[in-house]
């Protein structure tokens, strides 16, 4: 059975060097150094005890990691690159839960992670209230929060980090109204998360800028789930036959997210519709399959890879210095353009266009 021992014979490293990787604790420790040590851990094939770490150290090198719902592919991409980063940097594997936007299973969660040795965790809520956040972090846990900002004058208690949805609603609606759009729609499933809200606050800041010739109005379907984070794709379909209906139908859509906008350009086709011809489509997150819709759909780029990598490094800062003070990490997101936008037609926005 391979020992630690022998990776620090290989590595030409003392035990210890071997031991501080292994516990993600690499921040003074040489880039060469690191390589050589993972290599050699890599070439053994080493996989320490980690009952035996848990007693030493009352932690397993896991960072828990909870999303609303894996069902969305963003907060699949976002895993990966948090895994790929947390284990070849620190060390660490990544725990990931699904939590449906629920308080009280987030709180639970944090029980269990907690009772398991899992001493820092990423959360993924947009829920505003963060008691329960709170009161796990009294209790010892490590945590960082993902796409929840802090509110104009409140203390960050722990890190935040996420995009600047303002901009994204911005970017969005602007590319629009560049291309001689006037009447724009924001879609979305019904429930207000504290994304949503800044995603529609760019969306009619860009609309407001533009003059009183370009009008905006928020489009919600209802899902079965409070906030319908598993159904995006299929309301974004249904909805298209209300917007197909509409007397004065906008000619413009900006959607919350890449599924539902593949949902939504679909249903458009089924009501004999066209996208872009007579709906331009924009949407949010720019998905790895949105390149490959039809036509590849416009969005809004989040820097998932650099917000991952961030997020991680934060988790396992807060773990090594738990008095570390909290702090907000706002990332830009970029417009990704494809075919899904056009200028709009003379039939563009009637209800009788449809072919």
């Amino acid at each position: 059975m391979t020992t630690i021992q022998d990776v620090a014979r290989l590595a030409h490293v003392s035990v210890s060097s071997v031991s501080n990787v292994l516990n993600g604790k690499t921040d003074r420790m040489r880039a060469e150094t690191h390589q050589r040590i993972a290599d050699a851990i890599r070439k053994l094939g080493y996989r320490p005890n980690q009952a035996a770490r848990q007693l030493k150290t009352g932690r397993t090198p896991i960072i828990g990691l909870l999303v609303p719902t894996t069902a969305n592919p963003f907060f699949g991409q976002l895993a990966v690159a948090m895994e790929v980063h947390a284990q070849q940097q620190h060390g660490h594997r990544v725990l990931l839960c699904n939590t449906y936007r629920d308080k009280q299973q987030e709180a639970a969660m944090f029980d269990d992670l907690l009772a398991f040795g899992v001493g820092a965790v990423i959360v993924t809520s947009s829920i505003s209230d963060e008691r329960h956040i709170e009161a796990a972090i009294e209790r010892g846990l490590a945590v960082v929060s993902f796409d929840l900002g802090l509110e104009p004058g409140a203390a960050a208690k722990h890190d935040h980090v996420l995009p600047d949805n303002r901009l994204a609603g911005e970017l969005a609606a602007s590319h629009l109204i560049e291309h001689g759009h006037t009447r724009l729609a924001f879609v979305m499933p019904k429930g207000l998360t504290y994304s949503r809200r800044h995603k529609i606050e760019g969306f009619m800041a860009a609309i407001d800028r533009a003059g009183p010739h370009v009008s905006g109005r928020v489009i919600e379907g209802k899902t079965a789930s409070k906030f319908g984070d598993t159904e995006l794709a299929g309301l974004g379909h249904e909805l298209a036959a209300t917007i197909a209906q509409m007397p004065s139908r906008p000619t413009g859509i900006v959607t919350v997210n890449d599924m539902m906008a593949i949902g939504l350009m679909a249903g458009i086709r089924r009501q004999g519709l066209s996208v872009p011809r007579d709906i331009s489509v924009v949407g949010m997150d720019d998905l790895d399959i949105s390149a490959y819709t039809s036509p590849p759909l416009t969005s809004v780029r989040m820097p998932i890879a650099d917000m991952a990598r961030t997020m991680v490094d934060r988790a396992i800062l807060r773990l090594k210095e738990p008095s570390q003070a909290g702090e907000e990490i706002r990332f830009t997101p970029t417009l990704t353009i494809r075919d899904s936008v056009a200028a709009p037609t003379a039939a563009s926005g009637s209800a009788g266009s449809a072919t």
